[in-house]
């Protein structure tokens, strides 16, 4: 059951980073989505760029020991994501470009979403 915990842990963490770097595109659809997806998308961009290991780690870490798992040292980006789309040399400048380019691609993301409030408020 620990290892449903955890797994259920890794999807719901890769679910959050999903909505931190593309949930400003529900923006778009919903503007009231901003009110849950901003302060995602900055506690997401301020992980990145302070270096800070997510919550969701140590407690997915706590139950893969908890069903005689090992654990691992790091963040969950570090663990599961890096590997897959970045160079094996993570570094602390890499994970602040990571941080940074979350906060331009959601201010160019929130900029189309309010011209498109703008806009159709001007038409009514």
């Amino acid at each position: 059951m620990y290892n449903v915990f955890a797994d259920t842990i890794v999807v719901t963490h890769f679910l959050f980073i999903a909505f931190v770097i593309c949930g400003g595109l529900l923006v778009i659809r919903w503007p009231r989505m901003a009110i849950v997806h901003l302060p995602a998308a900055i506690w997401g961009a301020a992980m990145e760029i302070l270096g800070w290991v997510c919550p969701l780690t140590p407690l997915e870490n706590h139950f893969r020991n908890l069903a005689g798992n090992s654990v691992y040292s790091g963040d969950f980006i570090v663990r599961y994501l890096i590997p897959l789309i970045y160079p094996e040399h993570l570094t602390t400048t890499i994970q602040q470009f990571l941080g940074g380019m979350v906060i331009v691609v959601n201010v160019i993301i929130y900029i189309i979403a309010i011209r498109k409030q703008i806009s159709l408020r001007d038409r009514y």
